[in-house]
């Protein structure tokens, strides 16, 4: 791919990560719309390791409670700082263990207009329907392991491309009762793990190629993915300390409607 090619679709993901409207379908469409040849999932993880860092510089407090709680597991005790690492392992196994399996069919299923259409649309319409009826009641601290594994069930939904990582586990988090800014933080916390090891694993594959070229681009789309994730986090948990999930739920309808309209009418006039 071209550089400037790279630079926008590295721009595209730090700013949609984590908000609740599906980056790799933004990565997907990005490409399609301007013509590109689709840049596969290498690119696609690249610039998730430069939203990694992000994620990890903004919650550099909950890291440090992260690396504890293993220090306490490890020495068989327990605690608050125990019980968050935990938690987040629980909610990793599921989409670990599902991507493994079903890296194939993602690669070459579901990287469709028609898909993400539908699941913007109807997993915005969930989003809304887990804001309104969600209790805010619950904080990360107080969420026990069968909260967390029922959310990280849920994260396997954002295999499919315009499901959203991040929205689909918002809605859960929602529906079991946490307030919307400890949501979004645990669902970012708990893609930490998820992108690593993601991120390891296309790492590795880039290695065995031995395309310092690629390299060298991937490296410069993961350093504009983490200035503009860190911007992107800021600003949405600052609104969602005194707003809901309205203006997400209400993009996602729009552009799921819009590509949806697309793939049955616009593209065949």
């Amino acid at each position: 791919m071209l550089l400037h090619h790279i630079l926008v679709l590295a721009a595209v993901q730090g700013i949609t990560e984590f908000l609740p409207i599906s980056s790799s379908g933004h990565l997907i469409l990005a490409g399609q719309v301007m013509d590109w040849p689709d840049q596969g999932l290498t690119v696609d993880v690249a610039v998730h390791i430069g939203s990694l860092f992000a994620v990890c510089l903004y919650f550099w407090r909950d890291m440090w409670q992260m690396a504890v709680g293993v220090g306490r597991i490890a020495t068989g005790r327990g605690g608050p700082q125990a019980r968050l690492i935990g938690n987040i392992i629980v909610a990793t196994i599921p989409i670990v263990g599902a991507g493994y399996f079903l890296k194939d069919q993602v690669e070459t299923l579901f990287r469709t207009m028609e898909v993400i259409g539908w699941t913007t649309l109807g997993f915005g319409i969930l989003l809304w329907l887990a804001d309104r009826v969600g209790m805010t009641i619950r904080r990360v601290e107080h969420i026990a392991w069968p909260t967390a594994l029922v959310i990280g069930i849920a994260q396997v939904l954002a295999l499919v491309p315009g499901t959203s990582r991040s929205g689909i586990t918002m809605t859960a988090a929602r529906f079991l009762g946490m307030e919307r800014e400890d949501a979004a933080r645990f669902s970012m916390l708990i893609s930490i793990p998820t992108i690593l090891a993601a991120g390891l694993l296309k790492g590795y594959d880039v290695y065995l190629a031995g395309d310092l070229a690629l390299t060298v681009d991937l490296g410069i789309a993961a350093g504009l993915s983490f200035v503009t994730a860190l911007i992107s986090i800021a600003l949405m948990m600052a609104w969602l300390r005194r707003a809901g999930f309205g203006p997400f739920v209400l993009y996602r309808i729009a552009l799921g409607s819009a590509l949806l309209y697309w793939v049955y009418w616009g593209a065949a006039g």
